[in-house]
């Protein structure tokens, strides 16, 4: 517990010194890349950072920033996840993204996630990856071939006791 509270503290000081235009996940075109805000820091984000630990284990390209506005994944009326897709001009891939917030990892000791892209061109969940059992934050799916697709970022939670997953996605980008 105290290292969480730790991890959340780190969290909270980086995106403290996260310029807010950051904060706005791309809802029109994509920004020119030299007005892209570069992410520096390694540490996990709400905001998806493509440099953490967990975002590099999935082979996420470091250039990906979001795409789309964000979903939520709700229970009881609570958000308790987010669902974002993030783009990689350098890699020419889409990837899925889901934070859990730390509302709902605090009160539950595990749960199961997964997270994907979904192509509406296709009518298809691509990239998926899964985990059973987790408690953890950060979420990424493996990269899509999708780039010229209508396209999402999907993702579901499912609570430990609960017999089906919740899920959300993000909005739907061409």
């Amino acid at each position: 517990m105290r290292s969480r509270k730790i991890a959340v503290v780190a969290a909270a000081c980086a995106l403290a010194l996260t310029p807010a235009a950051t904060a706005v996940a791309g809802s029109g075109p994509a920004p020119d890349p030299s007005e892209r805000p570069s992410a520096q820091s390694t540490a996990p984000s709400p905001e998806g950072n493509p440099r953490s630990a967990k975002a590099q284990a999935a082979d996420v390209c470091e250039d990906a920033y979001p795409i789309g506005e964000r979903g939520r994944i709700t229970r009881g009326g609570e958000t308790i996840a987010s669902v974002k897709q993030f783009y990689s001009p350098k890699c020419d891939e889409n990837y899925g993204y889901l934070w859990v917030w730390d509302s709902f990892r605090d009160r539950e000791d595990d749960y199961d996630v997964s997270t994907a892209v979904y192509s509406y061109t296709q009518d298809e969940v691509l990239g998926g990856d899964s985990w059973t059992n987790s408690n953890g934050q950060e979420y990424w799916s493996h990269g899509t071939d999708t780039v010229q697709d209508c396209t999402a970022g999907v993702g579901a939670v499912r609570p430990a006791g609960e017999p089906l997953a919740r899920q959300a996605h993000s909005s739907k980008r061409c």
